[in-house]
């Protein structure tokens, strides 16, 4: 079987999963789903935040979007009554994934993020897509302790590692496993439902991500469930078959810019036809993809212009 034939095979998984009636029902019910005693996946405003409860308390990966605290702390209750958050980990430093920080550090959990998550979190900085400035966040609402490359800490009887995955979908995305459970947390690195994504301005690009998404699936078995930011959880397979039409997307983006065709070139050259999804925002995805293929321009072979 060639590579080809390879690639084919994993876009099919990946149309027919992206179709499935599964895809609702993989969605919390009531604000809870439980994947297994000690995990379970809690709706926090449309984004996924992910709760292990161990008799030494509650550990999160993400805290939800902004104004959905009520509603994550009521499912968090309800989920192990009388347990306090003792840490929480942001994937990355997006407010749909930090909306909550605050609450939570005001209630004494420490909040785990990559070092430049706490950078772009305490500075004002532009955001390209709104053409707008963001404010600096509040003291309270930035991450208490940072790391560079990889930790691991303990809860209960689960070990959690986490580590850094390099320009993926920002430049400081994180992955967070449970790994006695076997489950792992992958934020925006995964997009089942939503156009992935690639913050340009922070470094993020196409090849990144790619790079990123294959340490993930060094770490994951076939019985392996991967959390994504948004949407359902996601098998091997399923990652397999994003990673694939990532890899097939990239190989065309690095074609079109050695040619030096810009984001409209690139749609109309077609680097988006044929694949087992549709983008919802296809041009935004692709001038995000090309700037940031720009900016790694030395990674692209010699014959760029």
């Amino acid at each position: 079987m060639n590579r080809r034939d390879v690639l084919k095979g994993a876009f099919g998984v990946f149309a027919m999963w992206t179709s499935s009636p599964v895809l609702g029902a993989q969605r919390p019910s009531g604000g809870v789903r439980r994947l297994t005693d000690k995990i379970a996946l809690v709706d926090g405003g449309g984004s996924n935040v992910l709760a292990c409860s161990s008799g030494e308390g509650l550990v999160l990966v993400d805290g939800g979007a902004p104004k959905s605290g009520d509603q994550v702390m009521a499912a968090l209750k309800g989920l192990a009554p009388g347990a306090k958050v003792q840490a929480l980990f942001n994937t990355h430093y997006h407010t749909d994934q930090t909306g909550n920080n605050e609450m939570f550090s005001a209630a004494g959990a420490k909040i785990i993020a990559h070092r430049r998550t706490l950078a772009w979190m305490a500075s004002d900085h532009w955001v390209t897509a709104e053409e707008r400035y963001e404010r600096a966040r509040p003291k309270a609402a930035r991450p208490t302790e940072t790391f560079m490359t990889i930790g691991a800490l303990k809860t209960g009887a689960e070990q959690i590692d986490y580590g850094h995955l390099t320009l993926a979908h920002t430049n400081g995305d994180i992955y967070v496993f449970f790994r006695n459970s076997n489950v792992l947390a992958v934020g925006d690195v995964a997009s089942p439902l939503r156009d992935p994504a690639l913050d340009y301005f922070t470094g993020a690009w196409i090849g990144g991500r790619v790079d990123a998404m294959d340490i993930l699936l060094k770490l994951a078995n076939e019985q392996t469930r991967i959390v994504p930011a948004y949407g359902p959880i996601m098998s091997k397979a399923e990652f397999t078959a994003e990673r694939d039409m990532m890899e097939a997307v990239r190989d065309r983006l690095f074609k079109q810019v050695r040619e030096g065709d810009g984001p409209k070139d690139m749609l109309a050259g077609g680097v988006l036809k044929g694949l087992a999804r549709t983008w919802k925002d296809p041009y935004k995805f692709m001038y995000d993809a090309a700037k940031g293929c720009w900016a790694h321009h030395d990674k692209l072979g010699p014959n760029v212009v």
